[in-house]
């Protein structure tokens, strides 16, 4: 097994990557002392490219990790193909029979500045089509993916549509059973967002080039408060609920005299 480390650079082409040369297994180099780094593995007992992002790494370098796996692919002649490690938990057998692995030396070198084509004006960018993932395939992707340790995850976002967790409890005949799903909050307005209430660590998932949820996380400590909403708020309560029509009735009156035709009689 070969590890290269994701490192990155001032200049162009602004991301690159180190062997590392220290230790006799995996688990000397995954574990919580490197959990700001962006690792990737070469598997030759699988023909994999594992990529490996620590739970504290920089998004930027995720990005660049899995721009160079597709780098080492092309190195290696295709014969590899690039997996993401972080699919499985800790506890998993594939992550703890890869973290077993011993390192060891392979055809695989370290990409460099003269790997990555020079830019130029006349290079023209590519376009992507951003879609939206279908809702239960991408609801199931997620429930796949192992949830972060001591995190809680506040929001999540699924095209323009934002949900949270809600723990329910269900009734069965012998116990009673709490499970966590998804309960749909809305629909996001048109422009930006700022989730600035609480300190949030952000989740991006993708699948097939597709970006099928972004998950919004806060620590379980978390103590800080709130935003207190300074808009009327109808909850849907009011709906489900009979009213007296002749509430809805005066509602609608006009009164024969203003309040502020009130005030400037007085004066």
């Amino acid at each position: 097994m070969q590890i290269f480390e994701v490192v990155e650079l001032k200049e162009f082409p602004f991301m690159g990557t180190n062997p590392v040369i220290e230790g006799t297994t995996v688990r000397d180099i995954i574990n919580e002392k490197n959990s700001e780094k962006v690792f990737l593995l070469i598997d030759y007992d699988s023909k994999r490219i594992w990529t490996y992002n620590g739970p504290k790494s920089p998004f930027r370098n995720q990005i660049y990790g899995g721009i160079i796996a597709g780098m080492f692919r092309k190195q290696l002649k295709g014969w590899f193909r690039p997996f993401t490690l972080n699919l499985y938990s800790k506890d998993h057998q594939v992550f703890q029979e890869i973290l077993e692995k011993p390192l060891g030396g392979g055809q695989a070198k370290p990409i460099e500045k003269h790997d990555f084509p020079i830019p130029t004006q006349e290079t023209q960018s590519n376009f992507m089509i951003v879609a939206n993932p279908k809702l239960n395939k991408a609801m199931e992707y997620l429930n796949e993916i192992p949830q972060p340790q001591n995190l809680i995850r506040r929001f999540l976002i699924i095209g323009g549509t934002i949900y949270t967790d809600e723990e329910i409890t269900e009734a069965l005949i012998t116990e009673k059973k709490s499970i966590t799903r998804p309960e749909k909050l809305g629909r996001l307005n048109n422009g930006f967002t700022f989730f600035e209430d609480h300190n949030y660590s952000t989740r991006l998932i993708i699948k097939e080039r597709k970006i099928q949820g972004i998950e919004l996380y806060i620590d379980r400590e978390d103590k800080a408060p709130s935003l207190e909403l300074k808009i009327p708020v109808i909850y849907e309560e009011k709906f489900s609920k009979p009213g007296n029509l002749k509430d809805v009735i005066k509602a609608f009156h006009i009164p024969k005299q203003l309040p502020q035709d009130k005030e400037n009689q007085q004066k």
